[in-house]
């Protein structure tokens, strides 16, 4: 009986499938496709504008008071290509499709899938909501917790999804281990790594590609204080501080005395101190520092309000002190990131080029033939980019035991 060769179709879906599978980070936030960048003459560059939802403010009375749309937008990079390198034969292409499938693609995939979520991961930086559970461990208090900051900050009731690290992970499970039944429907559409689905989340996933952050040389007291009168300018992330001596790294997060978070729709104070984080490493005895969201304290888009405005008023560091690995889960909603890709040119003359597309995910196979030694190599290649882009969906979790 004649071997059945496999087809490029076939290898690349199946490519495609085990790496949407192993995305357990990327495959639950939003995710969009773009195939302009493989149309001659229509490549629209490295950057997209996601447009954010409009807001507005509420009239009190019966005189009308209108109101321009302000439409806004964040840019997001799509500049980075990921590939796996690899040879394999004419003679490997008569193997079984699952032969094929574990020997040959499972661990190129498998590799080029960690590097791709670990960097997407990253994006915890641009996330400011952060529960300090410093010195404590972690429980099932600290995933309600994580749903708390969510609803307040009005992310939708689904879907949410917690992704922890291992050591936060085994304590969960230790935490709920009688609050789990095993099902074997609902476990057959388990991605890798999912523990279950609780405290109002739809999923809740191990990943070992979360990584702590390690924070800058300031203290939880960082000894730098403002003029909450002047240092802060409404709709601008750059705040004007007085000079420490410490520094902070992009990820950290603080607080200032007297500025308060608001309600996202009422614009009334909540009494919680707004949490900023850093989005530009600062250098010892700095004399501002770039932070996100950029304080608003009037408007559609007000986030904030400042009590008693004045000088001296205290910066303090959330979660970690100086130099501290802050060890951390991420809880959000699926709007709060972006991961995009889109296609890259298939080139002419080659033994293979393929390119499938799953679940707004584009990967590209090409292989060619080596006349030198007879071989085969072949490429994988993804290119995309990520954003937070309402970061106010998102919250850090960080417990130390």
């Amino acid at each position: 009986m004649a071997n059945t060769i496999l087809t490029p179709t076939q290898v690349t879906r199946e490519v495609a499938r085990i790496l949407h599978q192993k995305l357990n980070f990327i495959g639950r936030v939003d995710r969009q496709y773009d195939d302009s960048y493989a149309k001659t003459g229509a490549k629209i560059g490295d950057t997209l504008k996601v447009r954010l939802p409009n807001e507005y403010t509420v009239r009190t009375g019966i005189n009308m008071a209108a109101q321009n749309t302000t439409e806004t937008s964040v840019d997001l990079v799509m500049s980075t290509v990921k590939g796996v390198d690899m040879n394999f034969t004419s003679l490997e292409l008569a193997l079984s499709l699952d032969d094929f499938s574990t020997r040959i693609i499972e661990p190129a995939v498998s590799v080029l899938a960690a590097n791709i979520e670990a960097d997407a991961l990253n994006m915890y930086k641009q996330v400011y909501n952060l529960y300090d559970g410093d010195a404590a461990a972690f429980s099932f208090t600290s995933v309600s917790t994580a749903r708390q900051l969510l609803t307040d900050n009005l992310a939708p009731l689904s879907p949410r999804t917690m992704t922890m690290n291992t050591g936060h992970a085994t304590k969960f499970m230790i935490d709920t281990k009688g609050l789990f039944h095993e099902s074997e429907k609902i476990s057959a559409q388990y991605r890798e790594g999912k523990i279950g689905k609780t405290a109002g989340f739809d999923g809740i996933y191990e990943n070992t590609l979360l990584v702590p952050h390690t924070t800058g040389t300031a203290a939880k007291t960082t000894g730098y204080d403002m003029n909450t009168s002047t240092g802060i300018t409404s709709g601008s992330g750059t705040l004007v501080i007085a000079t420490g001596t410490t520094s902070f790294l992009i990820g950290d997060v603080v607080t200032i005395a007297g500025v308060n978070r608001v309600h996202p729709e009422t614009k009334v104070s909540t009494g919680v101190a707004q949490q900023f984080v850093v989005t530009a490493d600062s250098g010892t005895s700095a004399t501002s520092l770039s932070v996100s969201p950029a304080p608003t304290t009037s408007g559609a888009r007000q986030n904030v309000t400042i009590v008693s405005a004045g000088a001296s008023k205290a910066i303090t560091k959330v979660g970690a002190g100086a130099s501290e690995t802050l060890t951390q889960s991420l809880a959000f909603h699926k709007d709060a990131f972006a991961f995009v890709t889109a296609d890259l040119p298939l080139p002419d003359g080659v033994d293979w080029a393929k390119r499938e597309v799953v679940d707004g995910i584009s990967i590209s196979l090409v292989r060619d033939f080596q006349i030198s030694d007879r071989s085969f190599p072949c490429r994988l290649d993804v290119l995309y980019g990520y954003k937070a882009i309402r970061p106010q969906l998102a919250a850090r979790i960080h417990n130390d035991g």
